[in-house]
């Protein structure tokens, strides 16, 4: 794909984009196919062209309840040095009254390790904007004319940048990446007063692929979220691939006692949630997804689940070349 190819889909992209909503701290139960929301430096990850698209509504029943989706598009500059990936994602996320809306432009530097090129570290780096939203319509004010409830929707629009790193070959990726580098508070228009104060979150990834027989294989992995405001959340997901186009799995989420948090009350480290997972590939290019999780905290008792759904396609370019095996 060229240079201009991949500048004028992302141009387009970003036009399509400007306006959607997302969270401070995304969590998808399908991480493992949406990197470019996890990390900058996956960019360009899978050489070709590739869009992803993914949603999530968590909590069935409660009115309120988080929705979140995203979207991304990412590719290489270059398909001879492989060295350059760009790429956008947009964020929506919704809780309650509040919105969140994040754009970011990603670029990822490849560094190539090996000379049959299987092995890559790449450093990656996001800059865009986050657009926060309160619904002051939402609220029952317990005095009337409350000055701490917006009359109607309120809006703050803020920088924001983020950092990553990533290694892949074959069978084997490492990730670790930082959000909400420029945190600060966003304050009130009345009286300047905060509403909510941005977190910095730090992402841990890692997982590997490994055959069992000549058509199955089993993929582990891990992913660690801190924001060290609250307890560590650690997802622990396993698949198993038949022929590597069926892919069946199951995920436990969990909070983690890493070390003393003074602040936090005791008992928040329990099991929050377990999940089925399905992917399908439809053909090399085109995959579908789909969890459903299972609370299991006192809050199952009020919901009817999480759904998650999510799509990936790649457009390959017009020279054939061979590319190593994409399943991270």
């Amino acid at each position: 794909m060229g240079r201009a190819k991949l500048c004028i889909l992302l141009a387009g992209f970003a036009l399509f984009t400007t306006r959607a909503n997302a969270q401070q701290t995304i969590q998808f139960s399908q991480y493992v196919f949406n990197g470019l929301a996890m990390n900058p430096a996956y960019a360009g990850y899978r050489e070709d062209l590739t869009a992803n698209l993914s949603t999530r509504i968590q909590w069935v029943g409660i009115n309120g309840a988080p929705q979140t989706a995203t979207a991304s598009v990412d590719g290489l500059t270059n398909d001879i040095t492989k060295n350059v990936g760009v790429g956008l994602v947009a964020t929506v996320d919704r809780l309650g009254p509040e919105s969140t809306s994040t754009l970011y432009a990603n670029y990822a530097y490849r560094l190539r390790l090996d000379e049959l090129d299987t092995k890559r570290l790449c450093f990656g780096v996001g800059v865009g904007v986050m657009q926060y939203s309160l619904n002051g319509a939402s609220f029952n004010s317990t005095d009337t004319g409350d000055g701490n409830i917006p009359a109607g929707t309120e809006s703050r629009v803020t920088p924001d940048f983020r950092f990553g790193i990533y290694y892949s070959s074959p069978g084997v990726y490492f990730g670790a990446s930082v959000f909400n580098l420029l945190a600060k508070p966003i304050t009130n228009l009345l009286d300047n007063t905060p509403i909510i104060t941005q977190v910095r979150t730090f992402y841990v990834t890692a997982g590997t692929l490994l055959p069992l027989t000549d058509e199955i294989d089993i993929k582990p992995s891990i992913m660690i979220k801190e924001d060290f405001k609250g307890p560590t959340n650690m997802d622990l997901t396993a698949y198993l691939a038949f022929k590597r186009l069926v892919w069946l799995g199951a995920s436990y989420r969990t909070g983690v006692a890493t070390w003393s948090k003074s602040n936090l009350q005791t008992g928040l480290e329990s099991p929050a949630a377990a999940a089925a997972l399905v992917q399908f590939y439809i053909n090399d290019h085109f995959r579908i997804g789909y969890s459903y999780d299972f609370t299991l905290s006192k809050l199952a008792n009020y919901q009817s689940g999480t759904h998650e759904l999510s799509v990936s396609l790649s457009f390959p370019g017009k020279k054939p070349r061979v590319l190593s095996p994409r399943y991270f």
